[in-house]
């Protein structure tokens, strides 16, 4: 639950998606053939070394651990965060999440706003509301529905976005895939929450367009100031927000330490995490393994909150997980 930022992974990082931060040197779907932001540098390692076998043992085996990590990190933050929703509401753990991923990236990114342009903000700002959004939509959507159902609608979005400029048979198979299993997820029952699913829905719309405006802001802005600035202004944007909630409801301790756990384990941590990771495994291995969250966020809403998904859903998940992974190993180069 990759927040917040790519050119995202998302989800990413998240992306995602989560969701956590995206990284700023990738997409949260590295198979989406979308290129890492301009200006920034991953340094040396597998994605850009023509040959990545001759790539040592061991420094492969610390990027898949630090991937694991990564996943279980983003989707425990997440529901961890859900403890506070009781006492807070998913709007007040979102707003204590921005503030994180503010503090997370102004610190990394640096950016000189009063350098900033007409022609650059715009993007900035769009990038900011997206992200508040994003992070709004899909806490609510694990509040209604589960953080499995939640984090697997949301990973539509960057799912989207690889297939859709694709014309390869393969890629529509897939999307034939992937379009099924939301028709089964959301399929006429008593029990079915649509408000819930439909901002899952809309968390990978946003998802989906956070990739695409990390994209222009990577081309306007120089390093990482663009997803820093998008943050610091979402973290604004949420601060009202913030005020309102504990006016009217006064938190607790614990409450609020969820909440920061949440913005630490779901942002800080799977962003330093994929600085790492990018630097030490092939993109297309980033790609597939940020597949897997929705299979993480099902097992650690199983686990830790006794969530439980019947077979159809699990097979649902399953099914747009294999689209996705089936979509990155059919490419070429």
């Amino acid at each position: 639950m990759r927040p917040a930022p790519a050119s995202r992974i998302a989800a990413a990082r998240s992306t995602g998606t989560a969701h956590r931060i995206p990284s700023p040197l990738a997409d949260p779907d590295p198979g989406s053939g979308l290129d890492p932001v301009p200006g920034l540098d991953p340094g040396p390692g597998p994605s850009q070394d023509p040959d990545p076998d001759h790539q040592p043992t061991a420094r492969r085996f610390a990027g898949v651990a630090t991937m694991i990590g990564s996943g279980l990190s983003n989707q425990t933050g997440a529901a961890i965060g859900s403890h506070a929703f009781p006492v807070l509401g998913p709007i007040g753990v979102v707003a204590v999440r921005q503030y994180v991923a503010a503090i997370v990236l102004l610190a990394v990114g640096r950016p000189r706003p009063r350098s900033f342009t007409w022609w650059q903000w715009r993007p900035v700002v769009a990038l900011a509301v997206v992200f508040g959004t994003m992070n709004l939509s899909l806490y609510t959507a694990i509040d209604r529905i589960g953080l499995g159902l939640a984090v697997t609608l949301e990973f539509l979005g960057p799912l989207c976005i690889a297939l859709a400029a694709s014309r390869r048979r393969a890629d529509a198979c897939c999307a034939l895939v992937a379009a099924a299993a939301v028709v089964t997820l959301m399929r006429p029952r008593p029990s079915a929450d649509y408000l819930g699913m439909g901002l899952g829905l809309l968390a990978a719309v946003c998802w989906a367009s956070y990739i695409l405006l990390n994209r222009t802001v990577g081309r306007r802005v120089p390093g990482a100031q663009g997803s820093a600035a998008a943050a610091g202004l979402s973290a604004l944007m949420f601060l009202p927000v913030g005020i309102a909630v504990a006016v009217h409801q006064p938190p607790t301790a614990s409450a609020v330490a969820y909440a920061v756990t949440a913005g630490v384990l779901s942002s800080a941590v799977p962003y330093l995490a994929d600085l790492f990771t990018l630097r030490r495994v092939p993109a297309q291995a980033f790609g597939l393994f940020m597949s897997v969250n929705p299979v993480l966020a099902a097992l650690v809403g199983w686990v830790g909150l006794g969530q439980n998904l019947g077979w159809t859903e699990w097979m649902s998940i399953g099914a747009i997980v294999a689209a996705n992974t089936l979509s990155i190993l059919t490419r070429r180069g």
